[in-house]
């Protein structure tokens, strides 16, 4: 009998047990909450030399994690997976000069931020020849395809860059000339086109031939016109 009765306190004492530490290991597990504030209307000033005739207005919100404003974002959300997102970045920038005691702050367009819903862990992504003025990234699933502009602004690259690495799959140069000083915002070429089955993403400036490249993996080749046609015709 006692025996029974020890056996059956011992029991209780591991179950009690188990019990607690699922509680604690739940207890533990934070659930982070998402969501993104009201549309704002702000002034942007594109490039940092725009006089005040330049101005535009952009729409922002802010980005906020667990109830705490993070970033402000600006544009659509690009859905990776269910897990993960991506949304274009904007902050704003002290224009003002050091003889004045005001600060005068301006809105910026900045790059892309990934965003983790289950970590609620927000980080910037530095996509290679990416100018926040003139590129315009056109996605697919963890794919941004967009044209990048060199430091000088002579070259403009056909490059598309994932998530998951540092170096672009694609970087080639483009033909026809470089940004101009008074070239529009998103001017470095048209939105790159995406297509499926199999994956290609066509490029194309304004007065230049369109470059389609197919991806398979992490391996590019260029599709020629003629190969793009019977692709087409076939489908």
């Amino acid at each position: 009998m006692r025996f029974r009765l020890r056996a059956c306190a011992l029991f209780c004492l591991f179950v009690c047990t188990l019990l607690s530490n699922l509680a604690a290991a739940a207890g533990g597990a934070k659930v982070h909450v998402i969501t993104f504030g009201k549309w704002t209307s702000a002034t942007w000033t594109p490039g940092t030399g725009a006089s005040d005739d330049n101005l535009q207005t952009i729409k922002v919100r802010a980005l906020i994690v667990d109830g705490r404003v993070k970033e402000y974002v600006l544009g659509t959300p690009h859905e990776v997976t269910d897990r993960l997102f991506v949304v274009r970045r904007a902050f704003r920038v002290n224009d003002s000069l050091p003889d004045e005691s005001t600060a005068r702050w301006q809105w910026q367009r900045g790059g892309w931020l990934l965003v983790d819903r289950t970590t609620g862990r927000i980080s910037a992504m530095n996509f290679p020849e990416f100018d926040p003025l003139y590129s315009t990234v056109s996605w697919y699933r963890d794919y941004a395809a967009y044209c990048g502009v060199s430091d000088d602004g002579e070259k403009i690259f056909a490059i598309v860059a994932q998530v998951s690495r540092r170096k672009p799959v694609l970087k080639k140069p483009l033909s026809g000339d470089g940004m101009a000083e008074d070239a529009a915002p998103d001017s470095a070429c048209l939105a790159p086109l995406w297509l499926r089955n199999p994956m290609r993403v066509s490029f194309e400036r304004a007065g230049s031939a369109k470059e389609t490249y197919a991806i398979r993996g992490h391996v590019v080749d260029l599709v020629n016109d003629a190969e793009e046609e019977t692709e087409e015709g076939s489908q």
